[in-house]
């Protein structure tokens, strides 16, 4: 569910940031003037920011009016059109450029997702996200990735437990660090432990490890850790790969019977979706973003 408040803060900040003292390229613009704009995408792509790009505008004019044509989790071809806006042109010129930031990152995050759940269609195994993300739009980025079709891992510190290799040397090994965890966790948090070895595996599982995350592991060591699974625990344990999967490679991790993959570079190696404002009906002849 989006925090429609958190959103409003995000889109303050960012506004700020723009604005500052004023938008003086926007003086030449008459007061009175009305505009309508129409946003388009370049690109195929799945929506993601609709709650982002209105709220840009409405902080600064409560009149403009938005028809969105499209929601958020769709997915949509090059050149089709994703709103229509129409209201005070000041405000629409001084708005368009934070609030189109928001749509393209948003979008580009839940299309980024969308391209690894299709690679892995048909296994059962879900593409996660992880902590990887921009300051700030953590909420954010991760409801993309649920657009996506994407599976959220940890919000942040205080709503699971993952605990790495620093962990389990500052606790004493892998059999003390989970025997605190469980001690010490609520009984909704999850506990995972990572490991980076077969030896490892097998000490987690002996000592009752319920989720773990298989930590560049190749894919032979990723086919011996589900059976490994297998042997000790009957398969009860989840496992999680990770480390340097891409959209290339995540099918065939997918299939070595993994449950599930996170993939890092859903929130953080990231390229902005294609999308333009334009009025139209307008003595402007272009965007001015």
């Amino acid at each position: 569910m989006l925090d429609i408040e958190a959103i409003r803060d995000q889109v303050r900040q960012a506004l700020s940031e723009d604005i500052g003292s004023g938008d003086l390229t926007a003086t030449l613009v008459p007061d009175e003037e009305q505009l309508s704009a129409r946003v388009m995408t370049r690109e195929a792509i799945v929506v993601c920011g609709t709650a982002w790009f209105e709220a840009c505008f409405r902080q600064l004019a409560k009149s403009i009016t938005i028809d969105w044509q499209v929601e958020d989790g769709q997915t949509v071809s090059a050149g089709q059109t994703l709103c229509v806006l129409q209201g005070e042109a000041k405000s629409l010129l001084t708005a368009e450029r934070t609030a189109l930031n928001f749509l393209q990152l948003l979008s580009a995050v839940a299309t980024r997702t969308r391209r690894f759940v299709e690679a892995v269609e048909g296994t059962g195994v879900n593409i996660v996200d992880t902590r990887k993300t921009i300051p700030g739009l953590r909420l954010a980025q991760k409801y993309a990735v649920r657009c996506g079709g994407g599976v959220n891992h940890r919000i942040g510190l205080y709503d699971g437990i993952l605990i790495k290799e620093n962990h389990i040397i500052a606790a004493g090994g892998i059999a003390a660090v989970l025997q605190k965890a469980r001690a010490s966790a609520p009984a909704h948090v999850f506990v995972q432990i990572e490991v980076e070895t077969l030896d490892e595996l097998a000490l987690a599982l002996h000592a009752g490890a319920s989720m773990i995350l298989l930590d560049n592991f190749d894919l032979a060591g990723l086919r011996d850790a589900v059976a490994l699974n297998q042997r000790i625990a009957n398969k009860s344990a989840l496992l999680e790969a990770s480390g340097n999967i891409t959209l290339e490679t995540v099918r065939a991790v997918a299939e070595t019977g993994v449950d599930r993959i996170s993939i890092g570079s859903l929130t953080k190696d990231l390229q902005a979706v294609d999308l333009s404002m334009r009025f139209f009906d307008s003595p402007v002849p272009r965007s001015l973003g």
